[in-house]
């Protein structure tokens, strides 16, 4: 038996809608995010005022508020992997990988074209799982919104994210 802090842990459903031309992948949530239920629930990850910034709304607006603004603007939201066993939150720390079915999703999302990855994790795990995807998509990895990735300042991202999803 498996020591509790490395029994599997299961990512969330996604969130798109039938109209999605963009897909964001993550590696797995985080503890807080896994506590709340929420994709990006720790207070120190810069997700929600990355995309508040870009999008134009507030961060601190409610959780499906908030996720209205990704649909209504084309953008799904989803995870990598299915489950993995981690201790922690930290994506240097995941075993056991289990992939989400990503193929059968991006065939009920026909009209995705552009994959983005909130990290050097997804994209590495979507690679060693989905070795053809970059071959169907244009993929782009930016710079974890992660707490953890704290050598690249909140303004860099900003940057680097505002590039990328407002010139797709």
């Amino acid at each position: 038996m498996l020591p509790p802090s490395l029994k599997p842990i299961q990512s969330f459903s996604p969130v798109a809608s039938a109209e999605a031309r963009l897909l964001i992948l993550g590696s797995m949530p985080g503890e807080a995010s896994l506590q709340a239920g929420q994709y990006y629930a720790h207070s120190r990850n810069a997700f929600w005022p990355l995309m508040g910034n870009i999008l134009g709304f507030s961060p601190e607006t409610h959780y499906e508020e908030r996720l209205n603004h990704l649909t209504e603007h084309k953008i799904a939201l989803w995870d990598v992997l299915e489950s993995c066993t981690r201790e922690g939150s930290l994506d240097s720390a995941i075993r056991r990988e289990i992939p989400n079915d990503l193929p059968g999703f991006l065939s009920r999302h026909p009209q995705i074209r552009t994959i983005v990855f909130n990290g050097q994790k997804a994209a590495k795990s979507c690679c060693k799982h989905f070795p053809k995807l970059n071959s169907t998509y244009q993929c782009f990895s930016l710079p974890s919104t992660s707490p953890a990735n704290a050598s690249i300042p909140y303004e860099q991202k900003c940057r680097a994210w505002k590039e990328r999803l407002l010139n797709l």
